[in-house]
């Protein structure tokens, strides 16, 4: 029996995105953020050469509910969110804490920093309920001109 996964009802309402953030840093960011997966966020974290948890926590959103979404594919969007400037005011150490972009169909998605010493992430669509989801959505329209 599948377990049944409870909708988010509560979002970070501290994100914004750095509309200031300067070129150099965005082109510094693109030749070193990396993307390492969460296995809680996989409904087959072994394709992305992860350890399925133990426990998984059925509140946890699957990337694999946007469609089939490689390793290559989850680094194109994390810096195709840096390219269009969609990177987090928040900083911890060198990186931003998020990093947002849009996939090809339309749907927004969220990379939170799980490694602050070497710029690695995870991500995960964003859910509809996420208010947030449309800021995301009017700024990657904004940079696409």
């Amino acid at each position: 029996m599948e377990a049944e996964v409870k909708k988010r009802t509560k979002f970070n309402p501290k994100r914004a995105i750095d509309v200031d953030c300067s070129k150099a840093l965005l082109d510094l960011l693109l030749k070193r953020v990396k993307y390492g997966g969460n296995p809680e966020h996989k409904r087959n974290p072994q394709d992305f050469g992860l350890t399925p948890p133990s426990n998984p926590r059925p509140d946890k959103s699957l990337c694999d509910t946007i469609g089939s979404v490689t390793k290559g594919d989850a680094v194109n969007l994390l810096r195709k969110g840096v390219e269009h400037g969609l990177v987090s005011k928040r900083c911890r150490g060198k990186y931003p804490q998020n990093i947002w972009s849009v996939t090809e169909d339309g749907l927004p998605v969220e990379s939170q920093l799980e490694n602050s010493e070497n710029g690695t992430y995870h991500g995960y669509p964003m859910p509809e309920s996420d208010p947030f989801r449309k800021t995301v959505l009017e700024h990657w329209k904004q940079s696409n001109g």
